[in-house]
């Protein structure tokens, strides 16, 4: 049986979307191992994956120094990841599926084992006149100005991942080529890259290369027999359906869970709503008849029983609210986030997002208010939800494996 691997690092909204699709590729009939962090481990072997270890990853979170301290940790950091790649390969592949974070170091490993190559993305990375690159701000800077700042980003990525290929290559035995000198291969190799969101929320840029896909997300996996706690379940059904507030991985700075769960609990209170607040790494919590707080729940069994969503805008989770047709009140605090947060807006799916830094009660309230009662939000989400629904993000990704192990299969 043929071996995907697949390599996902990151906090949960990285990995979790890859369970559903290594589930999907295992359905499909090949034999799918996903190497993550030593935390997601059950759940890849829930999805009915082999697991495979990585180093684990920086916490992530805002404010986390200032821009030398954030290269210097991520060069640290992909530097063990390097060493955690080859030990997962080495147990055997016949092809790799890379995300973004992984990509730069799995080329090394493609080409020293001699096999294929594919991207699995969940944010566009390539440089593109539409739009200026997602880690850079949400604010365009022209055609020629966005295609230029992207091709940098890329030159910043090679920067940080610089001591980490040159090991990488050495260990392998491979002749010395520095990240950009790979990439630029790559590029020219047209290595198939498919990206995991929605053609109806990031439309494919005009001026990619061949290659390049926008094929549907892939959802996280869990099983169809899940439910959600008793708790929630009656909760959700002892009244109108609560607007549910959670920020993931992210704003989890020290005193930043009191405060965040005083402002969660004041704007319900103050909109007239009743919340479920998810814990997440910032440690919400509130209590009263009015509000209940949860641990971890599948997005997907939760999100179509709410009346609102406000979220962190990671791609996942703003997937998630589309999926279900839940408006949404995005809550930017970094990374890719404030990327995500303006394209829903942009649509009508979500109010103007409220960044992290100026988040206030009131308000909160005032967006909750909005996303709630002015129907338009919605009504655009529930359109959304249609389109996602009709895709096949999974299925798309499969037939790119195909496709490039055909060559492999006619040299054996």
């Amino acid at each position: 049986m043929t071996r995907l691997l697949i390599t996902a690092a990151g906090s949960y909204g990285d990995v979790a979307p890859y369970t559903g699709l290594g589930a999907g590729l295992r359905a499909a009939g090949y034999d799918v191992a996903l190497a993550s962090h030593r935390s997601f481990a059950p759940l890849v072997e829930a999805a009915g994956l082999r697991f495979r270890e990585l180093p684990d990853s920086p916490a992530t979170g805002r404010r986390a120094g200032s821009r030398t301290e954030l290269m210097r940790s991520a060069s640290t950091f992909v530097q063990g990841l390097g060493g955690g790649l080859v030990d997962a390969a080495v147990r055997g592949a016949d092809l790799l599926l890379l995300s973004a974070t992984t990509a730069p170091l799995g080329w090394q490993l493609a080409e020293a084992m001699r096999i294929p190559a594919v991207g699995a993305y969940l944010q566009p990375t390539h440089p593109t006149r539409a739009f200026a690159p997602v880690v850079g701000g949400t604010r365009s800077l022209g055609r020629i100005g966005n295609r230029a700042l992207g091709a940098f980003s890329l030159r910043m990525v090679d920067h940080v991942y610089a001591d980490a290929v040159r090991d990488l290559r050495a260990r392998l035995s491979l002749p010395a080529a520095a990240p950009g000198r790979v990439r630029a291969r790559q590029e020219r190799a047209r290595w198939p890259v498919l990206h995991g969101f929605s053609p109806a929320v990031v439309p494919r840029p005009a001026d990619w290369r061949p290659g390049l896909e926008v094929v549907g997300n892939w959802w996280p996996h869990h099983d169809p027999a899940d439910r959600l706690p008793p708790e929630l379940d009656d909760f959700l059904s002892a009244g109108p359906p609560p607007v549910f507030i959670g920020f993931g991985s992210m704003a989890g700075g020290e005193g930043d869970g009191e405060r965040l769960s005083e402002i969660a609990v004041s704007a319900l209170r103050t909109a007239g709503l009743r919340g479920v607040l998810q814990s997440g790494r910032a440690g919400l919590a509130g209590s009263g008849d009015d509000i209940l707080t949860i641990g971890e729940v599948p997005h997907a069994l939760l999100f179509p029983r709410v009346a609102a969503v406000v979220h962190h805008a990671g791609a996942g989770t703003s997937a998630a609210a589309l999926r279900a047709g839940a408006p949404a009140v995005p809550v930017p605090v970094a990374a890719d986030q404030p990327f995500w947060a303006a394209r829903l807006a942009s649509l009508g799916a979500a109010t103007a997002p409220v960044p992290f830094e100026d988040l206030t009660a009131p308000a909160l309230a005032d967006a909750i208010g909005r996303a709630v009662r002015e129907g338009t939000h919605a009504r655009t989400a529930r359109r959304l939800a249609r389109l996602l629904a009709a895709e096949d993000g999974a299925g798309h990704v499969a037939q790119a494996v195909e496709r490039a192990l055909r060559p492999r299969a006619a040299t054996l």
